[in-house]
């Protein structure tokens, strides 16, 4: 890792020198210090006395002051001390997380000075009589890698929710694996860094490009209207997708048929909605869900709570081992169960990273399932990042197998059978070979397309070298890593991988077997690596509805159009833009065309709203949900009893709506 990573330090650089060069262009620059011109240099001199230096926490290295802990990539200014008695010194400068990274004259907003380069400039400044020689700024990158199953579980912890609590703070002690540079440095400097951070010089990475680059979504209101129209994406707000009709109640929608969203082209409101409704509605009996990751501000985690505080029955499989969300993840399920909520945390030595949920309502004395399966996770914010599929079902087969997969949660069984549904670790892998060998008996007429993220697991590999031999047409959207090598002569001439990275994050998983009628089509949780079809809990569904089956088709063949963003992975593992592949006549097209852009602009599901499959079954549950409360839109209208909508009432309007039955 470490010799593979030096190169990609190399093209980071000139891609961010590139970068600036076509920035300049538009009047925005990065200023040098050394060259700033009267004005600027006052005002840099006066913003570092007034708002830097006060908060700065300056440490000279000796036997009185020992090494400071650095924490995982936090900038840091490295000086060399010369002191009164020829002695040198180690000399650190931890800059703050709350100091802004970029700094602008109000007077020329677009010219900025970045904020470890100032530090480092007055750094001569912040150490009484030692004078500063030579100043460079570094970051420590630390392992953030914690054995949650692994670590001995204390009889005095009382839960497995206090035992990651504890463990989380041993992330921050963790070894340091890396240490960059920005610029040169003194040798002194660098071997002294290495010793007290028990590093080898490979693990010294070099660069000329800021360490940290997350400054400019801040700069980006530096920008006037004009820039900022011709510079940045235009801003994009997720469309209501018209499978539903707003002014309706989506569970009841739902139970007419199928629905299905594509984020984050399709707003998440109709699944906050149902959920909304479910807590209010004095008919649904239980709410069950698997969360991984939630937004920091959650409405669904809200829906949730109301739900238990409105005395339903609220089941919810948090995973507290979502690397880099525990810390959310902990503080919900507290917040969850203090509200009366059932939490469990998965299963020991397996995450658990399906996204299921399952509403129970009782309909004329009987209860009727309602099943939501994504391929993403119930979080606000990432649905308007990253490409996913969410399904709406009211099928009994699934729901069977939702009520199953949950009561098998509930005792830690990772062997039920399930009718429709493929379940991570024991059938998802054997089903996926299952239908991969009956289009190896197909031949050349044998058909296997996949979307996901990643492709690692060897098994699976193999048997689409197999498929390839026997002429299945083997075509892949694979967006990060492949260890699948496509056109490789006698094992993978018929396999096509591609990949697409845009403006949004392509993250839904489809598998798709054969065509036409006999086709089979899942949407899934699952990318195919081992880690999560060996190691994980995941949920794979089955697409049975025609409508959403030729929606997910027709994405499938406009991933496969893009000559814009995707490139496509060669046989010697490097990847080239589309035109220049050896598949480059896969799907022939002169026009550009980029997936995000046309999916932005043309609504997937190219078909209208289903009609009803029974009529009659949704009238009955139209009756009795009128006690329910009504859907939220996004500006929903006052209820009928005075009191705000649901969702902009206060907690005491809520507990007076339960019992005034409004």
């Amino acid at each position: 890792v470490f010799s593979a990573v030096h190169p990609l330090i190399k093209l980071r650089d000139e891609i961010y020198e590139s970068t600036m060069a076509r920035l300049a262009e538009y009047g925005i620059e990065e200023l040098d210090l050394n060259k700033l011109a009267k004005k600027e240099r006052k005002f840099a001199r006066d913003y570092f006395r007034a708002y830097v230096q006060p908060v700065l926490s300056p440490q000279v290295i000796d036997e009185r002051h020992p090494f400071p802990h650095l924490r995982s990539k936090e900038l840091c200014v490295a000086t060399l001390l010369s002191g009164e008695e020829d002695e040198e010194l180690i000399g650190l400068i931890p800059i703050p997380e709350t100091l802004p990274q970029m700094v602008s004259d109000p007077d020329n907003p677009l010219h900025f000075v970045r904020i470890d380069h100032l530090v480092a400039y007055y750094a001569n400044k912040l150490f009484g009589n030692f004078k500063a020689t030579d100043s460079v700024v570094v970051c420590v990158t630390r392992n953030a890698d914690i054995s949650f199953d692994e670590e001995k579980f204390a009889d005095d912890e009382g839960d497995f929710r206090l035992h990651v609590s504890r463990l989380l703070k041993k992330r921050t002690r963790l070894q340091p694996v890396r240490l960059e540079v920005q610029g040169h440095a003194f040798p002194v400097i660098i071997d002294q860094l290495i010793d007290r951070l028990h590093l080898t010089t490979n693990q010294v990475y070099y660069s000329s490009s800021p360490l940290v680059l997350s400054g400019v979504y801040s700069f980006e209101r530096n920008l006037t209207p004009e820039l900022k129209a011709e510079l940045c994406n235009p801003p994009f707000v997720p469309r209501n997708s018209h499978v539903f009709d707003q002014n309706r109640s989506i569970f009841e929608q739902v139970l007419e048929g199928d629905r299905i969203l594509f984020y984050p082209y399709d707003s998440m409101e109709p699944f906050l909605r149902m959920l909304q409704e479910a807590a209010y509605d004095p008919d649904v009996v239980s709410i069950k869900i698997t969360v991984y990751r939630l937004a920091s501000d959650s409405r669904v985690a809200q829906h949730l709570i109301e739900a238990a505080e409105n005395g339903k029955d609220v089941s919810v499989l948090m995973e507290l081992r979502a690397r880099f969300d525990e810390a959310n993840n902990i503080d919900w399920s507290q917040r969850l169960e203090d509200a009366g909520c059932n939490i469990i945390y998965g299963i020991e030595n397996y995450k658990c990273h399906s996204k299921v949920c399952l509403i129970t309502k009782r309909v004329d004395g009987r209860l009727v399932n309602v099943t939501q399966i994504g391929t993403g996770n119930y979080n606000e914010k990432t649905a308007r990042l990253y490409t996913d599929l969410c399904l709406f079902t009211a099928g009994e087969a699934i729901g069977r197998d939702a009520v199953a997969f949950f009561q098998n949660l509930h005792i830690g069984n990772l062997d039920g059978d399930y009718e429709s549904l493929l379940v991570a670790p024991k059938s998802m892998m054997r089903t996926i070979v299952k239908y991969i060998n009956r289009e190896i008996a197909k031949g050349e007429a044998g058909r296997v397309t996949v979307k996901c993220n990643a492709l690692t697991e060897r098994d699976i590999i193999d048997k689409l070298v197999e498929a390839s031999n026997a002429g299945v047409q083997v075509r892949m959207n694979i967006r990060g890593i492949s260890c699948f090598l496509p056109g490789i002569e006698g094992k993978t001439e018929n396999v096509h991988i591609r990949s697409i990275v845009g403006r949004f994050l392509e993250h839904s998983r489809i598998y798709c077997f054969g065509e036409g009628d006999d086709m089979k089509l899942f949407i899934s949780s699952a990318d195919y690596m081992t880690r999560n079809l060996v190691h994980r809990v995941e949920v794979a569904a089955p697409i049975n509805d025609p409508s959403i089956q030729r929606s997910i088709k027709l994405f499938l063949e406009k991933i496969f159009t893009d000559n814009v963003k995707a490139r496509a992975l060669q046989a010697d593992g490097s990847y080239v833009r589309v035109e220049e592949s050896y598949d480059a006549d896969m799907f022939a097209g002169d026009e550009p065309f980029c997936l995000h852009d046309w999916c932005m602009e043309h609504p997937l599901q190219e078909v209208a709203v289903p009609e009803p499959q029974n009529v009659e079954r949704a009238a009955r549950v139209r009756r009795s949900a009128g006690s329910a409360a009504p859907a939220a839109k996004t500006e929903p209208a006052s209820s009928g009893s005075g009191l705000p909508p649901i969702g902009q009432r206060t907690l005491w309007e809520r507990i007076k709506a339960v019992f005034l039955g409004d």
